[in-house]
């Protein structure tokens, strides 16, 4: 009787150079010539699954997924990032130094790329950090039903972006994301939560997923980084992976297969 596995080839991965900060910023740099958004999503979650610590994503990082975090902020134009968490992660502006403000300039990008806050319902107050400690005004990405009231109350501290479709009490995806292409802002990253992850990957608009997998277990009632109300399933190659001397793997995938 064959074994269920015949015929699959494995491959050891066997430790290799050190990775310097040039050499990362070539592993992650998005494809030249971007006219539509090319949507990348970073997470990290514990070995049996847990997408935070004690409530939070922060809990479960070590210095090198830090380093990772900070890459990937500095090579997008915008990061995407639900209300939900937000308020979670108590989330300010991205904050880069002046080495990679000017690798920005030198690259046609912003000095600093926004935050784009994704709320159907607009429910922000304009103390949140988001608002109150960051270099660029962040965007706002909300329904028609709610983009008013928003737009009043937060004035000047953000650009209100109305992303409704049919339904004028929903954001829907693909218009938000038209939305920061007109402005030039296609190499998106997003953060998260898992229900914008499993939002965006639902309809088909995410591209690749770098996920961090913490050296810890967990356990307890953490959530996943997607969730949502129904399954699916979305076919994922892996791109490359990386570790460190603390066991993190750092692992990029693309959607679809090799």
């Amino acid at each position: 009787m064959a074994e269920s596995g015949a015929g699959t080839e494995l491959t050891l991965l066997e430790a290799g150079e050190p990775v310097d900060t040039a050499r990362l910023r070539e592993l992650y740099a998005y494809p030249d010539g971007l006219r539509d958004c090319l949507v990348r999503s970073n997470f990290i979650a514990s070995v049996d699954g847990a997408a935070t610590l004690d409530g939070r994503s922060g809990g479960l990082a070590g210095p090198g997924d830090r380093q990772i975090f900070a890459m990937l902020r500095a090579l997008a134009d915008v990061v995407m990032v639900g209300a939900g968490t937000v308020r979670a992660e108590n989330y300010g502006g991205v904050k880069l130094d002046a080495a990679a403000r000017d690798t920005r300039r030198r690259a046609g990008q912003a000095e600093v790329p926004p935050i784009a806050v994704v709320t159907r319902s607009g429910r922000l107050d304009p103390d949140m950090k988001v608002f109150t400690d960051t270099d660029v005004p962040p965007l706002v990405l909300t329904s028609t039903a709610s983009a008013p009231l928003v737009a009043e109350r937060l004035g000047d501290a953000a650009e209100v972006l109305d992303c409704s479709a049919a339904d004028p009490d929903a954001v829907d995806p693909p218009t938000a994301l038209r939305h920061l292409a007109d402005r030039g802002l296609v190499r998106v990253l997003t953060e998260g939560g898992p229900t914008l992850h499993g939002t965006l990957t639902h309809h088909g608009l995410l591209h690749e997923l770098c996920l961090t997998v913490a050296p810890v277990l967990v356990g307890g009632k953490a959530r996943r980084i997607t969730t949502g109300p129904v399954g699916f399933q979305t076919a994922m190659h892996p791109v490359h992976l990386l570790t460190d001397t603390a066991g993190y793997l750092y692992t990029r995938y693309a959607v679809g297969t090799d």
